[in-house]
This record gives C-alpha cells, structure tokens and sequence, in this order.
C-alpha cells in the first residue's frame, strides 16, 4: 500500500456542495459543507456523503481504457450482485463462514489440476490478496525450506534468490522484508528477461531458490521454465546444488493452460516447488484476490502454517492478512463455474487476438517497432523506430492521455536502459472495436509528433508514474 502523510494545514478549506444536495432546504446542504482533512463535527446526509464521494471519484481515470493494468476491469452484473452479497464476510472466519471456506478449497483443486499436479491432492493452496501476497509466502516457504536444510550455517550465511531483473517489484520486497540477497539477471540484447544460464551460474549454496516468471510485465514475453529447469537440473549433477523454482504466474499462470497447452512449465516440472497466480488479472475477478499452490507439504514447511478451529476440526491457515472480504474468493468461484476450460480458453483466445491484430496495426502504421507482439501475453510493447526522431514514448503516452487512454511509457531496466518504450494490456472488455477507437487517436496523434523538432521528455524519470 502507498504510504501518505498527514495534512500540514491547520485550515483545510471544506469540500464544495451543491445546494440541491440540501433535499427539501437547498440553503441547509450549503452550510453543511464538511472538511476533506478531519472528521466533520456533524454527520452527513447518506445521499450527500454519496453525492460528494462520487462526484470526487468523477476526476479518476476510465478504468476501461486503462492500458497499463492487468487488472481485470469488467465482470457480469450477476458476480457483481454475488461480490456484494459476501462484501461483509470475513474470510478468515472458516467456522462462521463455512461454505466459502469450502469454495475457496474446491478453486485450490481446481487451480492443482489446472497446473498439472502429478497428485492433485497433495497440493497445499491458499487464496491471497492477490499475487504479491502469494510471491511473499512462496519467497518465505523457499527461505525456511533452506534454512532447515542448511540449519548448520543459518543464520550465519545469509540466503539470496535469483530471478530476472524484469520482476515484479513484489520480489524486490520479499528480498528487503526477509533479509535475502536479490541476485538479479540483466537484460541483454533482445533478451528482456531471464536466461537460464545466466540464472544457474548465480546460484550457489546459498539460494533458496529461482524465480521465473510466466509473463514478464515488461514485454508479455514468457520466461524459458522449461529451459530453467534443465539447467538447474545439470548443475544439480555438477555440483550436488538441489535449487527450487517458484514460478510467478501472475498473469501467464491463467494463460498458458488454456492458449498454450503443450508449454511445460508448471508441476509437471519435477523442481518447481510452487506457483502463484492473480485471479484478479487473467483469472478475470475484480481485484483483490491470488492464489498460492506449492507440490505438497515438503515444499511448504508445517512450521509456517497455523492452525485454527474450523467447525471443531483443524484449518491450516497461511497468511500475511487475517480480515478480509470473501468476496473475491466466491467471485473466483463463480468465474471458474461460470466459464469452465472452455469458456475460459475462447476468453483468452479472444484477448489475445485483439493484442495481435493490433500490434501489427501499430506497426503497420511505420512509426514504431515492435518488442513483443501479443503471441504469449495478451500484451505487447512497441517503440519509435530507428528514423524517428521528432518524438518518443513518452511523447506518444502523454498525447493518448489526453483521448482518455492511459498507455505507460517506461525505461527498462540493467543493462537495457537505453530502451524506452510503450506497452498495452489487452484484457476481457478491451474488443476489437476499442482497438479501432485506440489506432485511430493514435493516427490521428502522428502528424503532430511528427512536426515536433524534438522530443519533449526532458527527464525520463519523470515522464511517467507507472512502475511495475
């Protein structure tokens, strides 16, 4: 969560409202005006607390035409209705809520035969806040794994994960919160994220493990699991070096199973110990909720789990939250019943025949050339092409703002920061007639960049507030 500070101000002005907002008295909705930094002294009217919430809210971005998010941003009516039903029950409460506990366990089986587990029920699986809660736990069950394997030399020798540098900053977390060393692989070339070479030469015996990611947010690419593994695997015949692999499926986790069924990169993999996934991106649910799957206990130590009374049995819980909504759980749910492998596979086709279409429009267009093109990801990044001098990326992110379209402009990050570029998140919702809405501001935006005499990007650390 963002971090944000108390006002300053000792006279906050108060929020403006309109007389109507006074019902039968218009001049009394006027002198009720409450302030925006301390509570009022009296209460509001609900429909003017409504009025002025909303009306607030008005000056946020479309959350439709949001290009940089791969959070879902369009679910049925009907999961809408099932959402607010469960608004009010708390998810940790298994024994006052039983049948959303029992909801959650039959997405966690769904979610292990999704991913191939050679013994779906051996696999130990949790519900999370979303996919950086479930990379904490993965990241703590691989440290704790090691740690007892190595219980001669920890604390003294100090564990490290390697991963790409093309991670979610939820990595970079984990390694800060947890006291792990982050080994990162540069980019290099036109290779955007991590090699697996590159990967096995920094493991040592100190690495709790690798993390590969199945859809990088930079570029939609997928990472090499399969590959990863092998060279894992060798090294453990070098060296005697037994390195597990956690895969972040964050959003290729509810991809790859319906578009790319023959790709090997989940439980039947021997060494990948867990995988975890955001049902609030591709799993198509309102944010927040994700989910942690690990092989089987050996890969989740039973010291971080804790139990508690559900229906007078035993629940193991494992969690960084305790309260929160069972909404998103049961929307999951509903979404999994709703559309089934099929309904979910013609979902995903559809988005990533939208990504595809138009990252060959964009580059017909001949202004741009293209990274990554939507064949993996629903997703693709583009940048200026080599004659194009007039203008850049975060030229071209700014004056689509201004059609309502929020696209990110970013740098990359060792040893690619010369390369700057745009990326769009195809979703459920964004159709093909919006991709011909989007093409035709971006033609319509050319002449202009083209007549520039420069760039306008002075400090491309500014241009743009989206981080990964």
């Amino acid at each position: 969560m963002a971090l944000h500070k108390g006002s300053g101000k000792r006279d906050e002005r108060k929020v403006s409202v309109n007389p109507f907002f006074g019902g039968a008295n218009p001049v009394s909705g006027m002198t009720e005006a409450p302030p925006t930094h301390r509570l009022p002294d009296t209460p509001l009217p609900p429909a003017t607390a409504y009025q002025l919430v909303h009306d607030e809210l008005m000056l946020d971005g479309n959350a439709r035409l949001n290009l940089a998010t791969f959070v879902t941003t369009w679910m049925e009516p009907q999961a809408g209705v099932l959402m607010a039903e469960c608004a009010d029950k708390n998810m940790i409460d298994k024994d006052e809520y039983p049948r959303t506990a029992e909801l959650e366990r039959r997405c966690v089986a769904m979610l292990a035969e999704l991913w191939n587990a050679p013994d779906p029920a051996s696999v130990i699986g949790c519900s999370t806040t979303g996919s950086s809660e479930a990379c904490m736990l993965a990241g703590m069950a691989l440290k704790r794994r090691w740690s007892k394997r190595n219980a001669d030399r920890y604390p003294g020798a100090r564990p490290n994960l390697v991963m790409g540098v093309n991670v979610q900053v939820c990595w970079e977390k984990f390694c800060d919160f947890w006291e792990v060393e982050a080994r990162t692989v540069p980019m290099e070339g036109d290779r955007f994220h991590l090699g697996p070479r590159e990967a096995a030469a920094l493991c040592d015996e100190n690495t709790i493990g690798v993390v590969g990611v199945l859809g990088s947010t930079f570029d939609g690419s997928y990472e090499p699991i399969a590959e990863l593994c092998a060279e894992l695997d060798a090294l453990q015949e070098r060296t005697g070096l037994d390195v597990p692999v956690h895969v972040d499926g964050a959003s290729g986790g509810m991809i790859a199973p319906f578009l790319d069924p023959g790709l090997v990169w989940d439980f039947r993999l021997p060494r990948v110990a867990s995988i975890n996934t955001s049902g609030h991106k591709y799993g198509l649910v309102y944010p927040g909720v994700g989910w942690a799957l690990w092989r089987d206990s050996e890969a989740l130590p039973e010291e971080l789990v804790f139990r508690v009374n559900y229906l007078g049995g035993d629940m193991p819980t494992f969690a960084l939250n305790f309260s929160r909504p069972g909404a998103q759980v049961v929307a999951q749910y509903y979404m999994f019943l709703r559309l089934g492998h099929e309904g979910y596979r013609a979902v995903q086709q559809s988005t990533r025949d939208v990504a595809r279409q138009l990252a060959d429009r964009i580059e017909a267009l001949g202004d741009f050339r293209l990274l990554t093109r939507g064949d993996q990801l629903p997703a693709f990044a583009f940048t200026t092409a080599g004659h194009v001098t007039s203008y850049d990326v975060f030229d071209v992110s700014r004056r689509m703002r201004e059609h309502g379209w929020l696209v990110p402009a970013y740098t990359f990050p060792p040893d690619r920061e010369d390369l700057s570029v745009l990326r769009v998140v195809c979703r459920n919702g964004f159709s093909h007639d919006l991709a011909d809405l989007f093409l035709a501001d971006l033609t319509r935006e050319l002449p202009g960049l083209r007549r520039q005499e420069r760039p306008a990007t002075r400090d491309k650390g500014a241009a743009t507030g989206f981080h990964h």
